[in-house]
């Protein structure tokens, strides 16, 4: 009967690119029957043939034996015509992104297999209720969005389209698991999980960068050796290619129809325009020589003008402490009385405020301020981002940065700016995971799980923003949204609510009969 939970025995393919031939090296590698067809019979027998080539190398490191690889060639059939799908129990295609196109497939594929067999579609960014309106059988249609390279990324989006069968959502689940995959439930909405929450990080680098804040390297710099994130936003978008992150970026605004928080930015349109994609390209925001060695920044400062005395404020006692702890451990003396001594370097340590409005709210010589970013703990050999005033003097500058250097911690200046680098990316990322659970797209678990596995963040949205404090994440984009004025940075009602109740962020709300 149409719709029941089916076991699946034999898997079709559609498509034998990158994509379509890592599902089915998967799905053959866990004893699954495997048919695989393209347009380009040649096609369908060169990837069975990279799959082979790719079981011989798991042998040869000792990830599978002898018998496992013969098993799972044997899974292995190439098609030359889409008929021969018939005794298929699920058929994912993995094709180009065009409506049309998968819309016409599965039209084909509903008049050759049988009625109780699911059509998954791997889109990336187009409906799955879009899709499947035009099949006879709209409830036999999910999206199942795995991504590139399909055996190292370990995560798999279950996409339920509006129509879809609830048993057909249950068995493309368990489908995922007997693969090997961590499956995640999401809606039928613009970008899914990853793709959706993925815009924070990306958004606001460039928006940061548009502001002349700070340039690619020291956004970067900062996200990599503050926040922990393996790459930050620029060499990202460099190794994913702008080709394909600026559309997308432009494809989910439009399909939020000009949500402020997702609004991409000029300056990747105009570096695509000028063909500058990224690692593809040999250039992107950073060049790339043939042996792709990209140096960072330089670590530690080696001026030795130290300041004659620091004064600390304590506006933010816990942000300040990070700061206190850091120069303590280094030996230096800091004044933390109420005022401040005459020619003493001026530290503060805003929260979602810039330089300058700290300086207006504590009555300071702007000329001897500088902000400090110690919203996450700071520690020997951890980056510092130092902010300074449109007053702050060179020698003061320079002073702070000896200061921290002297503590053992690079150092990375930049512009006045409300909510520094890592404050502004990070609330982002976790504000926009809390609009997303605000409209059940995916639960908090199932984000947390996609954005780990699918961008390969330190935690994920929910996990990060607990780890903050509901509050502190709260503050800081209330703070920004006050001193920019500009909507995207709105809190969440999910975020305010919890961060009100002083409750987890991935708190649910009861269910009612």
């Amino acid at each position: 009967m149409p719709g029941q939970p089916i076991a699946i025995g034999t898997l079709g393919v559609v498509g034998a690119g990158a994509m379509g031939r890592g599902i089915a090296q998967v799905a053959a590698a866990a004893g699954v029957r495997v048919l695989l067809y393209d347009t380009n019979a040649a096609a369908s027998e060169q990837a069975i043939q990279y799959i082979h080539e790719m079981f011989d190398k798991l042998a040869l490191k000792g990830k599978m034996d002898v018998a496992e690889v013969e098993q799972a060639k044997s899974c292995l059939k190439p098609l030359s015509t889409l008929d021969a799908f018939a005794p298929c129990d699920l058929v994912i295609e993995a094709v180009v992104e065009r409506l049309e196109v998968k819309q016409d497939l599965f039209k084909t594929l509903e008049a050759v297999v049988s009625e109780d067999c699911i059509l998954a579609t791997n889109t990336s960014s187009l409906s799955v209720t879009e899709i499947a309106q035009g099949c006879g059988r709209p409830g036999q249609v999910l999206g199942f969005h795995f991504f590139n390279p399909v055996p190292l990324m370990k995560v798999v989006e279950v996409i339920e389209g509006l129509r879809t069968a609830p048993a057909n959502t249950d068995a493309l689940m368990s489908f995922a698991a007997k693969i090997g995959h961590t499956p995640v439930l999401t809606k039928d909405m613009p970008g899914f999980i990853v793709n959706h929450a993925g815009r924070a990080m990306n958004t606001e680098g460039l928006k940061i960068l548009g502001e002349s804040v700070a340039t690619p390297a020291q956004i970067d710099e900062v996200m990599r050796e503050y926040a922990g994130f393996k790459l930050g936003p620029f060499e990202l978008m460099d190794l994913t290619g702008l080709d394909v992150s600026h559309p997308v970026m432009e494809s989910i605004y439009h399909q939020f129809y000009e949500e402020p928080r997702f609004r991409p930015s000029p300056i990747a349109r105009a570096r695509c325009a000028a063909g500058l994609y990224g690692r593809k390209t040999g250039e992107g925001f950073y060049q790339y020589p043939a042996n792709d060695q990209r140096t960072h920044s330089a670590s530690l400062s080696t001026s030795t003008e130290l300041p004659p005395s620091i004064w600390l404020s304590r506006r933010h006692p816990v942000v300040a402490d990070h700061v206190l702890t850091l120069l303590a451990g280094a030996g230096v003396k800091v004044d933390l009385d109420e005022h401040p001594r005459d020619q003493a370097l001026l530290l503060v340590t805003p929260l979602g405020e810039d330089a300058t409005e700290a300086v207006v709210a504590e009555g300071l010589d702007a000329r001897r301020v500088v902000a400090v970013d110690a919203f996450l703990p700071l520690a020997p050999g951890k980056r510092v981002t130092l902010m300074t005033t449109p007053l702050t003097t060179q020698a003061v500058a320079i002073q702070a940065t000896a200061l921290f250097g002297a503590a053992g911690s690079p150092t990375t200046t930049i512009k006045d700016s409300a909510g520094f680098i890592a404050q502004r990316i990070l609330v982002m990322i976790v504000n926009t995971a809390c609009e997303m659970a605000q409209q059940s797209i995916a639960t908090p678990a199932d984000i947390d799980l996609a954005v780990r596995l699918g961008l390969g963040y330190p935690k994920g949205p929910f996990e990060l923003g607990n780890a903050i404090g509901p509050k502190t994440v709260l503050d800081v984009l209330t703070a920004i949204h006050r001193s920019s004025g500009d909507p995207r940075y709105r809190p969440s009602t999910w975020l305010k609510r919890r961060a009100m109740l002083e409750a987890s962020l991935a708190t649910m709300e009861v269910t009612r009969p």
